[in-house]
């Protein structure tokens, strides 16, 4: 058992179900609720909470629900002890401090990514300059710069790469092409994509690390001697078997990278994970992540990734998160499941729905005009002091609730429509609140009806104290 004790901040609604919820959870360490003079807890505010809370003096943590407005700074500075938000679900504490110490030592990764942008000979540079710092501020290690077999950047490029490496990028030229990757290595690229027997009489002219490619995927052998080449120069390089798209060799290729990694124990290695992203009609978020785990139990340290396709967008974003999800992942020993969920976009990581029976007893203590919305897999839910609707289609939940005033109106139309795609999908759904998308998840705007409702709601809270 932990020396700390936790208070948790609630509402009156929510008590009975956080009561439930901590006496199940088998917490390591003791803690006290402390149940506000307020009937949601979501419209409290740190401000609020720290003019009216009482803290017992063995408490050694604050935690007050996640959809509290206003910053923690408010309570740490009022009573003296550390204080954060937990979860906006409730449902979700006992997981929420199962994952405590990942959250604490999360993030690090060892696989760098390399994020391509195509064609850039057709692009204009402050097009080049865009896109790089889109990928950067997603993650991207290096900008790779992607030529065209039907268009020289012979006199273009010096003055693009000089642009970008004065905004601090690491580069990499992608191209076969002797003079094209003579010009970037001497206008100061990073890395050069690629070398192989057809050209690699380049090597001991550059001062880039070159990418080693087979003459043709199969050929491994000629790829061990473009390596020994590399070697007899002293130099440094990365080495890229090529995998290939799904139906054109996929399952040979990942073979291949086995036997690289045999045949060069100690080599540097590099996967291009666009072939499988840009080629698979699937959602990149798992394909993503199966290719990064592949590469992190091989040791294959550099992923390139590329968003020409439209469903390819987020895709070195993702290739990040991955990164770090695998290596937490192998350095823990453990699966990687139930560590970040920013991966699942379509699906939630678990369904926390309350039970019918849980509701009608909130029902029972309701006892203002607004309306409370759940859902689960099989039902939506409405009530309020005067009602309880049980249904699934929104049009008729609607109807029953027997609303005229076009603003709230909207407000109960967009809410219930936000529960169907929760209960279609088995999301999970929590009102005001955004379905969670992982990382593709968005805030919503509120509409200021709302929000006046809320102020008063509030107003009327302190008039109780």
């Amino acid at each position: 058992m932990s020396s700390e004790r936790l208070l948790f901040v609630t509402g009156k609604l929510a008590a009975p179900a956080l009561r439930d919820t901590l006496g199940r959870a088998g917490l390591p360490f003791e803690y006290d609720i402390a149940v506000m003079k307020i009937t949601v807890a979501a419209l409290m505010t740190t401000e609020w909470i720290a003019r009216f809370l009482d803290v017992p003096e063995a408490v050694t943590r604050i935690m007050i629900p996640g959809m509290c407005e206003g910053a923690v700074e408010a309570l740490t500075e009022r009573f003296g002890i550390p204080a954060e938000k937990g979860p906006a679900d409730l449902k979700a504490l006992p997981a929420w401090f199962g994952q405590a110490d990942a959250r604490e030592s999360y993030g690090e990764r060892d696989i760098r990514v390399f994020a391509e942008i195509n064609h850039v000979p057709r692009l204009e540079p402050a097009q080049v300059l865009e896109l790089a710092g889109r990928y950067r501020e997603a993650g991207a290690d290096v900008i790779d710069l992607g030529l065209s077999l039907d268009r020289k950047w012979l006199d273009e490029g010096p003055d693009v790469i000089a642009e970008l490496r004065a905004a601090g990028f690491a580069l990499s030229i992608d191209t076969l092409d002797p003079d094209e990757i003579l010009m970037a290595d001497e206008a100061g690229v990073d890395y050069v994509l690629s070398l192989n027997g057809s050209n690699r009489h380049l090597a001991e002219r550059l001062s880039a690390t070159p990418v080693l490619i087979p003459d043709t995927p199969e050929d491994l052998d000629s790829l061990d001697e473009t390596i020994a080449q590399l070697e007899r120069l002293g130099k440094p390089y990365l080495v890229d078997p090529i995998i290939e798209p799904i139906g054109f060799g996929f399952a040979a290729s990942l073979g291949r990278y086995l036997e690289v990694r045999r045949r060069h124990p100690d080599a540097e290695m590099f996967m291009g994970i666009g072939n499988l992203t840009e080629l698979t009609e699937a959602d990149t978020t798992g394909v993503n992540a199966l290719l990064i785990g592949f590469c992190q139990e091989l040791g294959i340290r550099n992923v390139l990734t590329t968003e020409v396709i439209h469903w390819a967008h987020g895709a070195v974003r993702e290739a990040v998160l991955a990164a770090q999800l695998m290596h937490f992942a192998q350095e823990r020993g453990t699966p990687p499941k139930h560590i970040d969920n920013r991966l699942l976009t379509v699906k939630d990581e678990e369904l926390r729905p309350y039970a019918e029976a849980e509701l009608r007893e909130l029902h029972a203590q309701v006892r203002d005009p607004n309306f409370r919305i759940f859902a689960d897999a099989d039902w939506i839910y409405v009530f309020n002091a005067d009602r309880f609707v049980k249904g699934t289609d929104f049009n008729e939940i609607f109807d029953s609730l027997g609303v005229d005033e076009a603003t709230h109106a909207f407000y109960l139309g967009k809410e219930l429509m936000k529960a169907t795609i929760a209960r279609a999908l088995r999301k999970n759904y929590r009102q005001e609140s955004p379905l969670d998308w992982g990382y593709m998840t968005f805030e919503e705007p509120r509409r200021e009806r709302v929000r006046l409702t809320a102020q008063r709601t509030r107003r009327a809270a302190e008039e109780e104290t």
